[in-house]
Formats: C-alpha cells, structure tokens, sequence
C-alpha cells in the first residue's frame, strides 16, 4: 500500500507534465526529420544533408560521450563560459531549424508576402526568414539574461528536434548496435561511476551550473543592469521542471527543486521513431495520414514505437520514485522502444527489410504526408 501512495505522486502536475512533454518532444523530433527529409529530396538540397551513421560510428558515440562526460566532470568550472557561449549560438540555428515550418505554415495560410531581401552564402534570404532569426536571438538573449527554466526548456527541444533531423540511422541493425552501447552507458554511468570516481558522475554533470558570460562581461564592464542577469545558467542539455510546478521557480533554484530528463533519453529513442516513420511512410502505398493508427497492413510500427517510450518513460519514473536514487532512463526506454519493433516486424515478416533498410523508390518522392 505503501508503494502505491508513493507511485501517487507520478500523477502531480511536475511528472505528468514531464512525460507529456517528453513523448510529444519525441514524436515531434520524428516527424521534423521525416518532413526534412523529403525537403531535402524535393528540393535537391544537400548543402544540408543529413548524417547517417555506420557502424563503427555507432560504437564510437558511447566512447565519445563517456570521454565528454568525464572533461565536463573533471574541466567544467574551467570551460563553462565556452560552453554556454557555443551553446547559445547553437540554440540560435536549433531554433531557428525548429519554429521555420510554423512560420512557413502561418504566412502560407494568411497569404502573406515574402520577398527576397538578400543573399547569404548563395541562398535567398527573405523577410520571413530575417524577422523569424531575430526572433530566435531575442529568446537566447533572454534566456542568458533570466535562464528561466521555460526558455531553457525550448531552447532544449529544438536542440533534440534539430540533432534528430540531421543525424539519422540507416536500419534497425545499426539502431541495436547504437542504443545496446548507450545502454550498457547509462548503466555504468549513474550506477557505477561512483565505485570508480566517489561521486555519481552523470549526476553531477547533469546537476552542474554554467557560469553566464553574459554577467562576467557586465561585470567586468561595470554596466548597469547586472542584478537582472543570472549568474548562473542550466544549460539547455535537459528538459526540467519544477516539482512544485503550480508554484514553479523561475532561475537559480536548487537542482533537487527539479524534476528533470536529460536530451539524450528524448533524442536517442526519437532516432529510432523516425527511422520507423520513414519506414511507414516508404511502405504506404497511400498518402499518409500520420493520426490514422490503421495502415493496409495493420497498426504503423510508430504507434508500437511511441507508446513503448511513454511506457519505458513512466517506468524509469516510477522506479526513481521507489528507490529513492536516479535511473538510466535508457535503461527502460531501450527495450520498450526497440523491442516492441523488433517483434512486431518479426511476426510481420518484415524484420529483414528492416533490419538492412532499404531504399527509397522513386515513388516516394510523390507521397505527401496529411496531418
């Protein structure tokens, strides 16, 4: 009875609101790189085409990230003014990446003018586009200035939406291979760091503040306005969520005063979506209707994929609620995600298909996708 008072607090406005998020983060990032792509091949644009990993990158992503992870917990303090600074440039492009289909959406639908005002690097550059580039440096700006939890949210989002749209997997081999490493990494990571270093070591990275240059520099300068600026800042690599969130806090709380979910746990599961999504959409032999849950052949393998990463989602909560201590989300979101795909498409018979991908046919390129 006990255990069940405490999984009770799974359905407070901070969690709820954390695996709704989530999911619509993941199902979104998936959506975006199927529609990126198929920009891609209309417009016969590849200045910007995606990576698509092979094996050996594939295993050396977990390397790379434990190598990344171990600077960030030995030098962060020394390069955490570099990073909030690279990062903010890159949450200008992210965000941008990410709100330019709605803005397209809007001026389309209220048939508003868009003339071309330059050219930048052999590219057309319109109105739209400059006011939408403004808008997307005046929320980091005011993300540098305030670092509120909101701002540091979407700036978050785009950064996975983005990552997922141009790193992509080519097949489910290469996705078992990919998300079997970062398993056996969040594993050691959160339950074994600490037997080797003394501490908790993703904890403590996921938990560390960066300095904000933005104040260094005013303060430095002497200008006025510096009590309004955050020292500190979280920088947008999670999504978080005060657990008192009806009365929420805006910047500087403590990182216990926060729920919170790393982008990796969000963008290595939304790699898999899309590549299911692409899958679904290659197999429609009709224009596709991504809210209908019923294909020619049955239920679309994203509708297996999406409801297993909420289920794995609510289980990683759910666990932490119990122990006391912090989960490897993936931990939970690898077999509830990969392994409801992998058996469906086995029974289907189309687990080889998926296994070594397939090319696009040339039919494709016509599809059009109704929301």
């Amino acid at each position: 009875m006990e255990t069940l008072w405490k999984l009770l607090y799974l359905l407070e406005p901070a969690p709820v609101t954390l695996i709704v998020t989530a999911v619509a983060v993941t199902f979104g990032s998936a959506f975006r790189a199927l529609n990126y792509g198929k920009e891609m091949e209309r417009n016969r644009d590849w200045s910007e085409a995606s990576i698509t990993l092979d094996r050996s990158q594939a295993l050396m992503i977990p390397i790379m990230s434990s190598c990344s992870l171990l600077l960030m917990f030995y030098l962060f303090s020394s390069v955490s003014q570099l990073l909030t600074a690279f990062t903010a440039i890159a949450s200008v492009s992210s965000l941008f990446f990410s709100l330019f289909p709605f803005a397209a959406y809007i001026k389309s639908r209220c048939g508003l003018a868009d003339p071309h005002v330059s050219r930048c690097c052999s590219k057309s550059f319109t109105r739209m586009q400059g006011l939408l580039l403004v808008s997307c440096f005046l929320t980091v700006s005011a993300w540098l200035v305030s670092g509120h939890w909101i701002l540091n949210n979407l700036l978050g989002i785009s950064i996975c939406i983005a990552f997922v749209s141009h790193v992509r997997l080519p097949n489910i081999k290469i996705c078992a291979i990919l998300l079997a490493c970062l398993f056996v990494y969040d594993i050691f990571w959160v339950f074994f760091s600490e037997k080797f270093f003394g501490v908790n070591v993703m904890v403590s990275v996921a938990t560390q503040q960066a300095s904000n240059p933005v104040h260094t520099v005013v303060n430095s300068l002497s200008l006025p306005g510096l009590q309004l600026i955050t020292k500190k800042l979280e920088l947008p690599v999670k999504i978080v969520f005060p657990r008192n969130l009806l009365g929420s806090t805006a910047s500087g709380g403590n990182a216990t005063d926060f729920m919170m979910l790393g982008l990796g746990d969000m963008a290595i599961p939304a790699m898999l979506l899309a590549l299911v999504l692409c899958f679904d959409y290659r197999k429609s032999r009709d224009p596709m209707n991504l809210l209908d849950l019923h294909s020619s052949k049955g239920h679309r393998y994203i509708w297996y994929a999406l409801p297993g990463y909420a289920t794995g989602l609510v289980t990683a909560l759910a666990a932490g609620v119990l122990t006391h201590s912090p989960q490897p989300a993936l931990l939970y979101l690898v077999p509830s995600t990969l392994g409801p795909v992998i058996v469906v498409s086995w029974i289907r018979k189309e687990l080889p298909e998926l296994w070594e991908g397939s090319m696009s046919n040339g039919n494709d390129k016509a599809r059009q996708i109704e929301v």
